[in-house]
């Protein structure tokens, strides 16, 4: 049988190498590779979901002996929780590079670096060895800190420093955990670790902490969360599009893979604690987002309001007595992982594209473009919707399981459904001073969206409304594995 994982994930990696090795690397030669080997690595990832997953454990298993003295090995697997995250992550990165065709200023250099941020992308999502978790999680950073400081905009230098600063220091507490759980274990085999977690007592305790700082830098909640904005506003559309579609999910799924699944007893003695750290990340996230008037810096801060939800997602998980209520809120933090991307991935596909034509992202330049751009205009406001939790959307079944769990578990968290209101504010706010009353005449002659932003925007918007309205096709692929957890 076929070892598609290893196919998919080091196939961009591979495309990388082919196209430096070309004589001819012209921009329309290396766009034409870009979304050849983006697209074949969807096709694959479509494969590996028809061969499916199996209940209370991971499929697909591929494992070689890597380094036997200290039973370090390659391994690849997939469950409920990664396989909807790499399939996430290949469309992402197709439609990304279609996106991008539009760059022409070292083109070659810009591919490669995409093409080997996806294949530390998809390793990570399905690396089951701790030691090569730790690598794929690492070499992602190389890729985007060059990504932003080399295509981004005006303060892109600094930007890609600070995320580069913030995420490589904030995954060092990582390594000490995971080098804690092989002392403690006698192996770097991720299955053994969840099957009998090794560490006990204060050990646990100390390794969810360096787990929790890793993963929150990396969600970013508050308070570590200040390198995100910045890197946002500088990087180039796609940057953003990975960053916050693909990237964020580093830490909500290390918060689930290992905080929760590795030392459970020490996450539920921390849940509340976890859970006050979700709750204000919502709400502040959403309160920041208020306060912004670029369109970029605010959907960068909504982020950090959804990702907010997600850390509730898993706190409440932990914190609930009734089994039932567990499954509920891990079932809708990852959905909401899945959703997140998906939308909040076509909200700066679509700034990116009014920049592209404005070259400014200031909502008060703006006026009256629904009539001039009447495609662009629509998908916004779908988009905008979408991310405040309006039902029949994506948003809209995650955030209600999440809620609910809350609910049943700690009524007090509640609270931080005051944040779906101020979404809701913002989002109304931005859509009537982008699009509705008077245009504003110097964008009298603004194209709308051409055939090749049509094929980047409608499958996101198509999916957008597909998981609102029968989410089941996604739901039951995840409840597969959150439905056996046992914590």
């Amino acid at each position: 049988m076929l070892p598609l994982l290893s196919i998919a994930t080091f196939l961009p990696i591979l495309g990388g190498l082919v196209l430096m090795a070309l004589p001819d690397r012209s921009a329309r030669v290396t766009h034409g590779v870009s979304i050849g080997v983006t697209g074949l690595t969807f096709l694959i990832t479509l494969a590996i979901w028809a061969r499916g997953i199996v209940p209370g454990g991971f499929a697909q298993i591929e494992e070689i002996s890597w380094i036997p003295a200290i039973g370090a090995a390659y391994r690849l697997g997939l469950d409920g929780l990664s396989l909807p995250l790499v399939l996430l992550t290949s469309l992402l990165f197709l439609l990304s590079a279609i996106y991008s065709a539009r760059v022409t200023e070292r083109a070659a250099t810009y591919v490669v670096l995409m093409l080997m941020l996806e294949t530390a992308s998809l390793g990570t999502f399905m690396a089951l060895d701790g030691l090569l978790f730790y690598i794929f999680f690492e070499v992602s950073l190389v890729g985007m800190y060059f990504m932003i400081a080399g295509w981004g905009y005006e303060d892109r230098q600094r930007a890609a420093l600070m995320f580069f600063l913030y995420t490589l220091l904030g995954s060092l507490p990582l390594l000490l955990a995971i080098l804690g759980l092989y002392l403690s274990s006698g192996s770097f085999d991720m299955r053994v670790w969840i099957d009998a977690p090794p560490l006990t007592g204060i050990a646990a305790m100390l390794a969810l902490i360096a787990m929790l700082f890793t993963f929150a830098v990396k969600i970013p909640a508050f308070p570590v969360h200040t390198w995100l904005p910045a890197a946002h506003v500088q990087a180039p559309t796609a940057g953003s599009v990975i960053l916050a579609g693909v990237m964020l999910k580093f830490g909500t799924y290390g918060l689930i893979r290992f905080a929760l699944q590795m030392t459970p007893e020490a996450f539920t003695r921390a849940g509340v604690v976890i859970l006050v750290f979700g709750v204000v990340s919502a709400i502040y996230g959403a309160f920041a987002a208020l306060a912004q008037s670029d369109l970029k810096k605010m959907i960068a801060y909504t982020s950090v309001n959804h990702m907010g939800y997600v850390v509730m997602g898993v706190a409440v998980a932990a914190l609930a007595t009734d089994p039932a209520m567990r499954v509920v809120a891990l079932d809708g933090a990852t959905l909401q992982m899945i959703s997140h991307g998906i939308v909040t991935g076509a909200l700066f596909f679509l700034v990116g594209m009014l920049q592209d034509r404005a070259h400014v992202r200031d909502m008060g330049d703006f006026g009256g473009l629904l009539g001039q751009v009447p495609w662009l205009g629509w998908a916004f406001i779908l988009s905008a919707f979408a991310s405040l939790g309006l039902p029949g959307l994506a948003h809209f079944p995650a955030e209600f399981q999440v809620f609910l769990a809350t609910l049943n578990a700690q009524p007090w968290a509640v609270v931080a459904i005051l944040a779906i209101v101020v979404t809701a504010g913002l989002y109304l706010r931005s859509v009537a001073a982008v699009f509705l009353g008077e245009l504003n005449q110097k964008w009298a002659a603004m194209p709308d969206l051409d055939r090749r932003e049509m094929l980047v925007i409608v499958p996101l918007l198509i999916l957008t409304i597909l998981i609102g309205v029968a989410p089941a096709w996604l739901l039951n692929m995840i409840h597969t594995t959150m439905a056996s957890l046992s914590f």
